[in-house]
């Protein structure tokens, strides 16, 4: 009984934990994903590095291995749906890259026109991690709109209604 109360505290601190939204592309033109994360961190500011958490059975893991690339966007607090769909997975739901707006970036990465901000990085690094994978990405180029529809706040994890399990 005193493990089961300790695994419920534990997931309630978990919890607590605030994260941001985003969403991760990867690959090129002809062979690309987009997915929403939350688990990222800026780890460095010279020279700038970004962590990634990415699931061991994501479609998005060998692709970022195989492009040694990826861009993290910042969604605006409006985009809350475009993060749920962008969650779902590519292999039970490939139409949700349908009508996103997008373009190739500096490293060859498609990245996501209607949000608020992107970097593009290239990986530096990994590491097993649990059951998911952290990517050290280095920043190589950055955008931040300055017009349109993707200016405001940005999105969280409380603010979307999403939680983790912990």
């Amino acid at each position: 009984m005193e493990e089961v109360v300790k695994e419920v505290v534990k997931k309630e601190a978990l919890r607590l934990f605030t994260y941001g939204l985003y969403a991760v592309t990867t690959g090129d033109a002809d062979h690309w994903n987009a997915f929403t994360a939350n688990w990222l961190s800026q780890v460095s500011f010279e020279p700038p590095l970004i962590v990634l958490s990415v699931d061991n059975t994501a479609v998005s893991l060998p692709i970022i291995r195989a492009s040694q690339h990826f861009a993290v966007h910042v969604y605006s607090a409006e985009q809350r749906d475009l993060s749920g769909l962008l969650g779902k997975s590519f292999a039970k739901h490939p139409e949700k890259l349908d009508g996103l707006r997008t373009q190739i970036g500096e490293t060859g990465c498609p990245v996501l026109l209607d949000t608020l901000a992107w970097v593009e990085c290239s990986v530096e690094n990994e590491m097993a991690a649990g059951d998911s994978t952290l990517v050290l990405g280095r920043v190589v180029a950055a955008h931040v709109q300055v017009h349109g529809q993707a200016q405001g706040e940005p999105l969280t994890m409380r603010a979307a209604g999403f939680r983790h399990a912990g």
